[in-house]
């Protein structure tokens, strides 16, 4: 992953009337809510548990790990930046323990909300907790779903490993390859 220079994919802003919800608490924890990242109009959207770091210590721009992952096997797949959007479950970046339970039905609420206005043509849950999450039950996973197609709520979707578990995990690397390779073959099918 070394040779892989990876670059910052454009922020979607929050619409306004969403930047100070207090709904779910997380606003205490200190972290910025952000919609989302890419294409707002692009045809995939990867659907993530919440974002990752986006500043360092010092506060400059930097790409976190789990984003040099997605992008490097969404570009090794054969997709490009144009074609992607990456949004979350949660908003905010949890920095302490919460209810999770919770905190995700209640932001579930602003992934609708975009899902509405944006109307992808395909949607890729990254990771158990975006499955769940999405899928509204606790009983799936992603091992037992991923390479096949589902509708869910009107959407194609599909599933794919957390691009973080394949970073940590290098064997599951092939696998979330394989995935986009997946995406990217139903968006030539298009």
């Amino acid at each position: 992953m070394n040779s892989f220079c990876p670059e910052a994919w454009p922020e979607d802003m929050t619409p306004e009337a969403q930047k100070d919800c207090k709904k779910c608490g997380l606003y205490q924890q200190g972290s910025r809510m952000i919609w989302g990242e890419g294409n707002p109009k692009a045809p995939i959207m990867l659907i993530l548990d919440n974002p990752g770091a986006r500043e360092d210590r010092e506060g400059n721009p930097m790409v976190c790990g789990t984003r040099q992952t997605l992008q490097k096997a969404t570009l090794e797949a054969g997709l490009d930046k144009d074609q992607i959007y990456v949004t979350y479950i949660l908003k905010r970046r949890p920095v302490r323990a919460y209810d999770k339970e919770k905190t995700r039905n209640i932001c579930i609420q602003h992934l609708q909300e975009q899902l509405e206005h944006q109307k992808p043509d395909i949607i890729v849950c990254l990771g158990n907790v975006a499955v769940q999450s999405f899928f509204q039950d606790l009983e799936v996973d992603v091992k037992g779903l991923r390479g096949s197609w589902h509708q869910i709520n009107g959407y194609q979707t599909t599933v794919a490993y957390h691009p973080l578990a394949a970073r940590r995990r290098p064997n599951l690397y092939p696998l979330l390859l394989e995935d986009m390779q997946l995406v990217a073959e139903r968006m030539e099918k298009m």
